[in-house]
């Protein structure tokens, strides 16, 4: 997740179980600590034979639309695997840091097989659209930022009155409180002006924040209906993401 804006929803909840959002956490941070990225196995080797061996990686396990459009029977699988792979410390913990603030609620409100399908498949379903859109990229992409996305989506449609902790940049970062219809919306205005940059940087998915974005939104429409929203200001995980 990338952007000049961070934000923590209210106070750590206890007592909420949220065995999904947690074990995927735990997963994504294991894949990267043995993975060639994070720069801690010495398997992978230094210098350039450690920059060979990430491209490759990345090459392997990420979304390359090229090879996915042309039909190559193992890229298929490339929008599920690209989901638990990051190319960095910073892009797996901001990842992790929004999953965690806004998963456990959304888990919480959808339940724990349903979170785990949604999650899967609206990730699956954001890279696989940045793929059609670039469909002649030979770049390598990868990260949960789509499916964290959905999450981001589906917890604005379920929990709109929720009070939202942003740091905005006015001369020092000031904390201010809004509520998730104003602080969400603003962060999916952010990803749609990136996107539209002709100068952003190779690798930032924005379009597959987006397409994540509504994607989980339209979820939480079509399966809870209006009469399931929580009006109320409530209480959710506390964490922080800094671009």
């Amino acid at each position: 997740m990338t952007g000049k804006w961070s934000a923590a929803v209210g106070r750590t909840s206890r007592g909420r179980s949220a065995p999904v959002t947690y074990g995927l956490i735990g997963l994504c941070c294991l894949i990267f600590v043995i993975g060639p990225a994070a720069g801690l196995n010495p398997a992978y080797g230094t210098g350039d034979e450690l920059l060979a061996a990430q491209q490759a990686y990345f090459h392997r396990w990420g979304v390359v639309p090229a090879e996915l459009l042309e039909g190559v029977p193992r890229a298929w699988l490339t929008p599920a695997t690209a989901l638990f792979i990051h190319g960095s410390w910073l892009h797996l913990l901001g990842n992790m840091l929004f999953f965690c603030v806004f998963g456990v609620m959304t888990e919480e409100r959808m339940g724990h097989v349903e979170f785990a399908l949604f999650y899967l498949g609206c990730g699956y379903l954001a890279l696989l659209g940045y793929a059609i859109a670039n469909a002649e990229s030979t770049q390598s992409l990868v990260g949960a930022s789509g499916a964290v996305s959905a999450v981001l989506g589906a917890f604005l449609y379920l929990f709109p009155g929720a009070r939202v902790t942003s740091l905005l940049p006015f001369l020092f970062f000031l904390p201010l409180r809004f509520p998730a219809w104003v602080v969400l919306p603003f962060w999916a205005v952010l990803q749609w002006l990136a996107a539209g940059r002709d100068d952003q940087g190779p690798g930032v998915a924005y379009l597959a924040h987006l397409l994540g974005f509504f994607a989980g939104f339209l979820h939480a429409w079509v399966r809870f209906g209006r009469g399931t929203r929580v009006k109320t200001p409530v209480t959710a995980p506390e964490g922080e993401n800094q671009p």
